[in-house]
């Protein structure tokens, strides 16, 4: 008599549950058994360590923002001084005015002597430049802190490079300073 149903005051059993139900059962049994197993595992880590850490405080071990981080490595390395010369190549414009830099432009700086060389297109504008020399120093010591920059040194332009062949006459200079 299958399709019977349980008197209405009787004891009807509720039907087994069958293989799907089973295995949510023992799905939903295993996640809290291991959330349990990983909470204990948690609380002893953090006995270890001291205690509850909440993250409010930052220690050693966070990580750090890429500027804060690159900022840490140029003092630990002591490269603050070429890393700042090296912005002020960047702003050069800025600092000489747009003419000026229109026509002379930083090429390197030695660290060990605190010169920033310079190369000028033309002869009067490295004529120019070495009178503004004094100038530019204390602007650029004022930027990035006394005694970063000691002297300016100003380079011309080159000419081409000397050739020695048949047509030249033995012990000549070349063209001199002619360009620009």
């Amino acid at each position: 008599m299958s399709g019977q149903q349980p008197p209405a005051g009787g004891t009807g059993k509720e039907p087994e549950p069958s293989g799907v139900d089973l295995a949510r059962v023992a799905l939903r049994a295993a996640r809290e058994a291991a959330r349990a197993r990983g909470d204990a595992a948690q609380q002893k880590k953090q006995a270890r360590r001291g205690g509850l850490r909440s993250g409010a405080r930052g220690d050693r071990r966070d990580p750090m923002a890429l500027g804060a981080a690159i900022n840490r490595l140029l003092t630990e390395r002591g490269w603050e001084a070429p890393a700042a010369v090296g912005g002020v190549m960047g702003r050069w414009p800025e600092i000489v005015g747009e003419d000026v830099a229109k026509h002379c432009e930083p090429e390197r700086y030695d660290e060990d002597e605190r010169v920033l060389v310079v190369r000028c297109d033309s002869t009067a504008w490295a004529t120019n430049l070495r009178l503004l020399a004094p100038t530019l120093v204390a602007r650029l010591n004022d930027d990035l802190g006394h005694g970063t920059v000691r002297l300016i040194k100003v380079v011309g332009p080159t000419g081409p490079a000397r050739r020695y062949g048949p047509l030249r006459a033995p012990g000549s200079t070349g063209p001199g300073d002619t360009y620009g």
